[in-house]
């Protein structure tokens, strides 16, 4: 059964770096939040052929309260609301929630309605036009929308886990990425080469 994040009422605090130091964050999971490389290239370095996206939902949706705010929404729009999961050898490693405004989906932006299970990361990295406008840190517990969701198929919930969240800019238009991570993410090193 999907859950549907919108139903929750605990959205979780996002704060900028400099707030994130005053937060008890193990160094590992840390590590993961402040690397601004290729997401998916970290991973695919970590899981190589193991690596893979699973969509968890793709729709029209009214985005989160906060998630508007940062992308200047409307409170009466919708935008395309896309959750993934990053794996490494079947196993969750980054539960991943992308809002892209209708207004972004132009021109050569049509593309990421048709992802499917291609990584976002790998387009966004490859894109001359893209930049990041702003990073945001999150830690998040039972309750949360984000948390429950993205911890639902796990078999051992863990007390809190950590999230960032994106906000770039493509070709000028808004586009926000959230991306959470799971615990397993911890025990990933990189392949030899």
């Amino acid at each position: 059964m999907k859950l549907d994040i919108g139903s929750y009422r605990a959205e979780p605090s996002w704060v900028a770096v400099s707030d994130l130091a005053s937060w008890p964050v193990d160094a590992r999971v840390f590590d993961w939040l402040m690397d601004t490389t290729s997401l998916t290239r970290r991973l695919i370095g970590c899981c190589g052929q193991g690596f893979r996206v699973r969509v968890d939902s793709q729709r029209w949706a009214r985005p989160l309260r906060d998630e508007r705010f940062v992308l200047g929404i409307r409170d009466d729009r919708y935008a395309l609301v896309r959750q993934v999961y990053l794996l490494c050898a079947g196993q969750p490693q980054v539960f991943a929630r992308t809002i892209v405004p209708a207004f972004t989906l132009t021109g050569k932006e049509k593309r990421l309605a048709a992802l499917g299970s291609k990584p976002l990361g790998a387009w966004l990295f490859s894109g001359r036009d893209v930049t990041r406008q702003r990073i945001e840190f999150t830690r998040l517990w039972p309750g949360q929308g984000l948390f429950d969701v993205a911890v639902r198929d796990l078999k051992h919930k863990p007390d809190e886990i950590w999230g960032r969240r994106t906000l770039f800019s493509v070709a000028g238009k808004p586009l926000l990425v959230s991306e959470i991570f799971l615990p397993d993410i911890l025990a990933l090193t990189p392949r030899s080469a």
